[in-house]
Formats: structure tokens, C-alpha cells, sequence
């Protein structure tokens, strides 16, 4: 298997930045579309859906990724890939159902900060126990500190009125897709290095993902009836290439970063990307200006002191 080559840790978590941007920006397209369906899963399939059809498309004319699903394949077969590695696009799905259901409601500042607390939490737990691309990573006290930072952003974030607001349910939701963030980022980037292709492990994410999504919508279906009509504005559907850019780049990133501070740029991203989208477009359920000023600014800490500024020898 080739080495790949080391990325600085600046490019990096410029890198995780942006998937944090990304992922703001998907949770608030698609939490509009499920709150004009009225159906926060089915809002996810499309989601999903319109991503998978790009993967295809780009595998099926790209030599290389046609070759890296060969790979894929006789790995699975021969079951040197195990099982468990195939099901990243899982924990995507319950991202995106997440954002359809919440996003739309709490704002994406705060459905953002529930995901903090679960990718940070998990971030920890996989690093220590070398779960990620990158093996073992030490649990620093820059590290500790860090996670502990971007927890105090979701407390500020949960402080003055929000909680009398907003039901406890829905706070949970963003817990649990943070924490299966953490564990997709980590899954597909051991994929990607087991066949060497990030394409290939993204397009396995997304085909795990609308599988489980496909069956999610047809118990939602069946509970709950049809959706409404699909919207004709054509923003709303472009959730599902942010979803592939940011996966993509994450399975990338994560085998030089670990888990844990993949997780805390992105944070970044995600914090400082939806507080301009609250700002330019607020929702009833979102914290208070100052809230938002101060989260970013214990989020750009926690990035500061988790990143291992001195490179080793």
C-alpha cells in the first residue's frame, strides 16, 4: 500500500473549515426542504439521492475509480474489508434526517452545537483507542482542552432562553448525529486507505446511506402519508453535492489530522458559517446575538490549543 503524503496541519484545518462551512450550509437547505415537505427523511433521501447520482456518474467515467471499485469488490469477497467498514454512510444518513427534522426549527446555530458536543465526545473516545486512519493519537492536554472548549460553547449556546424553547427531544437528535459524525469520518477514512480511493469510500457511504434512507422513508410513508409536493426552487437540492465534496474531503483529511481535530476545524467552520446564516436568515428557536459572537470565540480557542503547532521530528 502507497504512503500518501503528509498535509500541514494549517491546510488542514483550512480543509476542515470548509467541511464545517459545508455542513451548515447543507443543514439549513435541507432542514428548509423537509420543513416544506413536511418531512424531515424524505428530505434526507433527496438529499442523499442527488449525491449518489454524482458518484455514479463521476465513477462511471473515471478509470481510476472504476478500478478502485474492482478493488472494493474483491475485497468485500474475500473479506479482507470487513463489514462494519461499509457502513459509514449510516451515521450520514441519520445526519441528514437530523438536519431535516431540526435544522429548520432550532436554527443552525443550534442544531450546529449539539453536533459539537457529540463529534467532540466521540472524537476523543476513537482517537484514544485508535479507531481512525492515523492509529493511536495521544490524548495531549492541548487535546483535553480543546474538547473541553468546544463543550463550553454548546453550554453558552444553551444558556438564557433556549431551553424553555426548545424541547429537549430535539437538542438530543443533533447529540446523536454529531456522535455518528465522528465514527462516518473515521470509517470511511480507513476504507479509503484500505482501497486507496477517498471516490470509492464516499460512493460506498452513499450507497449505505440511501439504502437505509430508503427504508426509513417508506416506514415514514407508511405512518405518516405521502409528503407534500417537492419544491420547484432548485437551491433546495443542492444538499447532496455538499454532502459529497465535504465527505469526500473529510475521508482525506482525517488520516493526518485524527478524529478528534477534524472535528473540532470543521466545528470552526460550522459555528462561524451558521452565525452568518442566522444572522441573514434568523429562526425563532436560535440563541441570541451575543451568544453567537461568544461560541465563535470558544470555538476558535479550542481549535488554537487542540492543533500540534510543532511539527515532530
Amino acid at each position: 500500500m502507497t504512503e500518501t503524503r503528509a498535509i500541514p496541519a494549517p491546510i488542514a484545518l483550512a480543509g476542515a473549515a470548509s467541511i464545517g462551512a459545508m455542513t451548515a450550509i447543507q443543514a439549513r437547505v435541507n432542514g428548509v426542504l423537509g420543513a416544506r415537505i413536511d418531512d424531515g427523511i424524505i428530505a434526507g433521501l433527496i438529499s442523499f439521492g442527488v449525491g449518489l447520482v454524482v458518484l455514479i456518474v463521476i465513477t462511471a467515467t473515471a478509470p481510476r475509480s472504476r478500478a478502485s471499485v474492482a478493488r472494493l469488490w474483491r475485497g468485500v469477497r474475500s473479506r479482507s474489508i470487513p463489514a462494519w467498514m461499509l457502513l459509514g454512510g449510516a451515521c450520514g444518513a441519520l445526519t441528514v434526517s437530523t438536519q431535516g427534522v431540526t435544522a429548520g426549527v432550532l436554527g443552525v446555530s443550534l442544531f450546529t452545537v449539539g453536533v459539537v458536543a457529540g463529534q467532540t465526545m466521540n472524537g476523543l473516545v476513537l482517537d484514544r483507542i485508535g479507531f481512525g486512519p492515523s492509529g493511536v493519537v495521544a490524548v495531549t492536554p492541548g487535546r483535553v482542552l480543546g474538547g473541553a472548549l468546544a463543550l463550553v460553547a454548546v453550554g453558552i449556546s444553551l444558556s438564557g432562553d433556549v431551553l424553555a424553547h426548545t424541547p429537549l427531544w430535539l437538542l438530543l437528535l443533533p447529540l446523536a448525529a454529531g456522535i455518528g459524525i465522528a465514527w462516518q469520518v473515521a470509517t470511511n477514512g480507513r476504507l479509503a486507505r484500505q482501497i486507496q480511493s477517498p471516490m470509492t469510500a464516499t460512493l460506498m457511504s452513499f450507497i449505505t446511506g440511501t439504502l437505509v434512507l430508503c427504508v426509513a422513508a417508506g416506514i415514514s410513508i407508511l405512518v405518516r402519508g405521502m409528503p407534500a409536493a417537492l419544491p420547484s426552487e432548485p437551491w433546495l437540492y443542492v444538499g447532496g453535492l455538499l454532502g459529497f465534496v465535504y465527505i469526500l474531503l473529510g475521508a482525506v483529511i482525517v488520516a493526518h489530522t485524527g478524529v478528534l481535530l477534524l472535528g473540532l476545524g470543521a466545528v470552526l467552520g460550522q459555528l462561524v458559517t451558521s452565525v452568518v446564516i442566522d444572522l441573514l436568515w434568523p429562526t425563532t428557536g436560535g440563541p441570541a446575538l451575543w451568544q453567537l459572537v461568544t461560541m465563535v470565540l470558544v470555538a476558535v480557542a479550542s481549535v488554537v490549543v487542540a492543533v500540534p503547532w510543532r511539527r515532530k521530528r
